[in-house]
């Protein structure tokens, strides 16, 4: 039994290559003597070594982030009246209209949400009360908010200049869809 392991492991030996390198054979330039552990980039949003997202616990962790912004917010503005260069006033314009443009995304965001918190609150006291739950398609919220966009334009008085927009708008889009007469 020994004989016949010894033999077959001689034969496969002789077919395959050598354990040793030549020594007469020159090095190949990017050879790595030692095995280098690569490293593996960790992307902190779909790691789950960094946690689940909770956007509450996010907004009340970075508060201060926001106190932070308004006191930007108003050093731009300090510049901007201080400023006599134009090409400078329009860079503190720019920013500023984006720092606007971000705070007023944050605004909807949290509207948003809270929004959402309302009609989860609604759910869980139908479930108390030991009806059914009756979750909104995404049709019927955006129509909610929607609703709500109105109400806040006609608190405002900005209701009707955003309708004649709104019409004019759908005017120029219906304008583009017809057929345009060719001359001959």
């Amino acid at each position: 039994m020994f004989l016949a392991f010894y033999l077959i492991k001689s034969v496969l030996s002789l077919t395959r290559r050598p354990l040793e390198i030549s020594a007469k054979k020159p090095v190949p330039f990017l050879r790595q003597v030692v095995p280098i552990r690569k490293k593996v980039p960790r992307d902190p949003r779909f790691d789950d070594l960094s946690g689940e997202y909770n956007p509450e616990v996010f907004e009340k962790t970075y508060a201060f982030l926001n106190d932070l912004r308004k006191k930007e917010k108003e050093v731009v503005q300090k510049q901007l009246k201080k400023c006599r260069n134009v090409e400078q006033q329009n860079k503190l314009q720019q920013l500023l209209k984006r720092m606007t443009q971000q705070e007023d995304a944050q605004k909807k965001c949290q509207k948003k949400r809270e929004a959402d918190l309302v009609l989860k609150k609604k759910q869980r006291e139908r479930a108390k009360q030991g009806r059914k739950p009756f979750y909104l398609k995404k049709s019927d919220k955006q129509k909610l908010e929607l609703a709500e966009k109105y109400k806040e334009l006609k608190k405002s008085g900005k209701l009707e200049s955003f309708l004649s927009k709104k019409r004019k708008r759908n005017a120029a889009k219906d304008k583009r869809k017809l057929p345009s007469k060719k001359r001959v």
